[in-house]
């Protein structure tokens, strides 16, 4: 699988596709231990050596899984993303409930919003305790959209500290969506940046603020949500496809089915063009997918290795689906 160095830390090299791993967290439904490791066994014999991961996810289980999951690969061989912004504080009093943020676990912890130095600095030691590992290779600010003040004065200057001092390999900021982005690229030192949704085969915003200036700044962009929550993600987007983790509109809905159909006339499926429209674009590093089991990662791996015409993109701005052909 082709790799792709972060031009400003050109040792932490990122595999073209990246494994997400919310679903890990038991995601929307659960999710049993050997359900994980096999998709992460799966991944590692396809070639994928980019994993991303946070404490938001699962209240921390996606990271226990994952770091089990790779404890006993060579750890120069992969790199591992996780995020801070959101500490989790026990809460034993409901932990007979269950996680109100969409993970099907105990609330036995609650997520409180902290990008103070002391609030990285425990959430990165958090994460080296819950995955097992010695470093973390990419640290990212984790939705700090409310948070900018704090985030720009306090925690990518602690950031920029541990990756002095080698705890990290590299920082940034992931987010959905791209304003922001692109003004830590213009105001920090940041490294990579990871942008959901804003750029996809359906919208291209990040391609007039975010991927301009990364680019001209030598900063990566990993690009995640790339089917926009699901409404690109199968040959034919169905009525009940979602959007931004929501019902789609029905003009979202026509409209993807309409590119499908192009897709279709130059020999490829809806997601396979969606997962080579991103990669395109010379800032973006990475795409990370989501996934639940090996099928998903063998289904992942495949679309991405699908050989797409050229003249696609052309076709598809000719027909007012695409604003930009980078």
């Amino acid at each position: 699988m082709r790799v792709r160095a972060l031009p400003r830390r050109p040792e932490v090299r990122l595999t073209e596709l990246g494994f997400g791993a919310a679903q890990g967290g038991n995601l929307y439904r659960a999710m049993t231990d050997e359900e994980f490791a096999s998709a992460v066994d799966t991944a590692w014999e396809a070639g994928v050596r980019y994993y991303d991961t946070a404490p938001h996810y699962g209240l921390g289980l996606s990271e226990r899984r994952l770091g089990a999951a790779l404890r006993h690969r060579p750890r120069d061989e992969y790199v591992v993303s996780t995020k801070v912004g959101r500490l989790l504080v026990p809460s034993p009093q409901d932990a007979h409930l269950r996680d109100s943020d969409g993970f099907d676990v105990p609330a036995s912890h609650r997520r409180v919003w902290d990008f103070s130095r002391d609030g990285v600095l425990r959430s990165i030691e958090a994460s080296l305790d819950r995955t097992g590992l010695d470093r973390i290779d990419i640290v990212y600010l984790h939705d700090p959209d409310d948070h900018w003040e704090r985030a720009v004065s306090e925690a990518v200057p602690t950031l920029v500290d541990l990756r002095d001092q080698g705890v990290v390999g590299a920082i940034g900021a992931g987010m959905n969506q791209s304003e922001m982005l692109a003004r830590f690229v213009r105001e920090a030192d940041v490294d990579v940046m990871m942008c959901a949704g804003r750029y996809t085969l359906l919208e291209q915003g990040a391609a007039t603020d975010l991927l301009p200036v990364a680019e001209s700044r030598g900063v990566g962009v990993v690009i995640a949500g790339v089917y926009n929550s699901g409404l690109l993600s199968r040959d034919r987007p169905s009525a009940d496809a979602l959007y931004n983790y929501q019902q789609a509109p029905a003009e979202l809905i026509e409209r993807a089915r309409r590119i499908a159909t192009v897709c279709e006339t130059y020999g490829v499926t809806l997601p396979q063009a969606a997962l080579a429209f991103v990669r395109r674009h010379p800032a973006v590093v990475s795409t990370v997918v989501g996934v639940r089991n090996g099928s998903q990662v063998a289904e992942a791996v495949r679309r991405s290795e699908a050989v797409v015409a050229e003249e696609l993109w052309d076709a598809l701005a000719a027909a007012g689906l695409l604003a930009t052909v980078p």
